[in-house]
């Protein structure tokens, strides 16, 4: 049942089937262990995708149909990068799976594909870029991927499943090492951020343990963090249901704590859900008017509010910019715009799939048109405060010096970009030895930006 489900999910046509797996879940009654494997197919699908397209080409005839190719991602997913999968099982499996949704001539070109990847499937690496599985214990036996010294951008989007344009970015702004590290850190799920709201993070971290939940300590001293295994034990747990924890990563925390919220005040957050700013700036005893763009998104929100025990303080409103907002100057404004995704792209990972020119280009339209829309409800000595969880310079630091071009009402008064904490890559990577995955640091988890404006006039 989850991989059929999974291939359902697949060829859907959602543009985030990760964040689709629980209610598919639910609606199929799947139990835990199910559920688990479903998101792990999903989950690696999607941030091994380019891997997968790149397998397919070397060992499939001709060009399979869309809905022949989704069974053969899942199939190569199971083989190269799940564990405790026997391979008579995969194959029976998606065999049978072909054979009832494909055409006749895919389930026998299924069985010949089949035997040759899991032939070809080496059980260590070989120290060739163009066969190894970065990440993984296994390469294949021939070369399957781009030169990475010829061509290495196109390597990367085959070996790190990072679309080519953002490598371009990433190496242009980063450099080669850097560029792929952020690539690597996105080939798996991130560990769970966890804000500790009471009583201490040493306290919480006992009380998780206790309850079989092992954390650790992130760099910031609100952070624990969890395996991401551990996420639905967490989400379970009474700290999380009695509203003394939440999900929150640093950057996101950090730009939060940058509005510096104070008790009395009056702050507007112009896209609010899931509402985890909103509550960093409720709890510091402002009055905060919270506006998303949908009903779902409210109520994204509302939840969010409500567990701990906030909603009553914060007005809702749905509303796309300040249009539809009465008249109203506030001593804050939070700006936490809709983005490329580009610092999370471990947790949102379909987020690189839609990356390109024109999702960018209006991208920045909206959050040019959004800063400046937010900054006229700023009062006089107040704050406006831009965040993204992007690391694209177009829609952080050169987007918000064109604002203070234009508006000179505005002075910086603080700005912070963060990336995800990636271990460093050995020399020579990947000529030399693959990334471990098992390498993590101690956060951000989440890479991001925020500047903080003052309006003095």
């Amino acid at each position: 049942m989850p991989r059929f489900t999974a291939w359902r999910l697949l060829r859907s046509g959602s543009i985030t089937p990760l964040r689709d797996v629980d209610a598919e879940a639910l609606d199929r009654d799947l139990d835990a262990r199910d559920r688990g494997l479903l998101r792990r197919l999903i989950g690696t699908e999607v941030r091994r995708r380019a891997t997968l397209r790149a397998i397919v080409r070397r060992f499939a005839k001709g060009k399979p149909s869309a809905d022949y190719a989704a069974h053969l991602h899942l199939a190569i997913v199971q083989a190269l990068f799940l564990d405790r999968i026997p391979d008579h099982a995969l194959g029976s499996e998606t065999v049978r799976l072909i054979g009832d949704t494909c055409l006749p001539a895919d389930m026998r070109n299924a069985k010949g594909f089949l035997h040759a990847l899991l032939l070809s499937r080496t059980r260590a690496h070989t120290g060739n870029p163009r066969r190894d599985i970065v990440g993984r214990p296994c390469a294949l036996d021939r070369d399957v991927f781009h030169d990475p010294i010829e061509h290495p951008l196109l390597w990367a989007e085959d070996a790190l499943s990072m679309p080519a344009p953002l490598m371009k970015s990433w190496t242009a702004r980063f450099g080669v090492e850097r560029a792929r590290a952020l690539a690597v850190g996105a080939l798996e799920e991130p560990e769970l951020s966890i804000r500790v709201i009471a009583p201490s993070r040493d306290a919480i971290a006992a009380e998780l343990t206790a309850g079989g939940i092992v954390t650790r300590p992130a760099t910031h001293p609100e952070i624990l963090l969890a395996p991401a295994e551990a996420s639905e034990a967490v989400l379970a747990s009474p700290a999380m249901r009695e509203g003394r924890i939440s999900v929150q990563g640093e950057s996101a925390l950090r730009a939060a704590r940058a509005m510096d919220a104070q008790g009395g005040e009056t702050i507007l957050d112009l896209c609010a859900a899931p509402g985890g700013k909103t509550a960093v700036m409720l709890q510091s005893g402002a009055s905060v008017t919270a506006c998303d763009v949908s009903d779902e998104k409210l109520a994204r929100l509302r939840a969010t509010l409500e567990r701990l025990s906030l909603a009553e303080r914060a007005e809702l409103c749905i509303t796309n910019g300040t249009s539809n907002l009465p008249p109203r100057e506030f001593d804050g404004v939070l700006v936490d715009a809709p983005c490329t995704n580009t610092g999370v792209l471990a947790a949102r990972p379909e987020a690189r799939w839609r990356y390109g020119p024109k999702t960018k280009a209006d991208l920045v339209s909206l959050q040019s048109r959004l800063i400046r829309e937010g900054a006229e409800r700023v009062r006089q000595g107040g704050r406006l405060v831009w965040s993204t969880c992007s690391l694209d310079p177009d829609e952080n630091a050169r987007l918000v010096r064109a604002f203070l071009a234009e508006q000179t009402q505005f002075v910086l008064e603080e700005e912070l970009e963060s990336l995800p904490d990636c271990a460093a890559l050995p020399e020579g990577f990947p000529l030399e030895s693959p990334q471990d995955l098992s390498a993590k640091g101690n956060g951000p988890i989440d890479g991001g930006y925020f500047a903080r404006l003052r309006r003095y006039r």
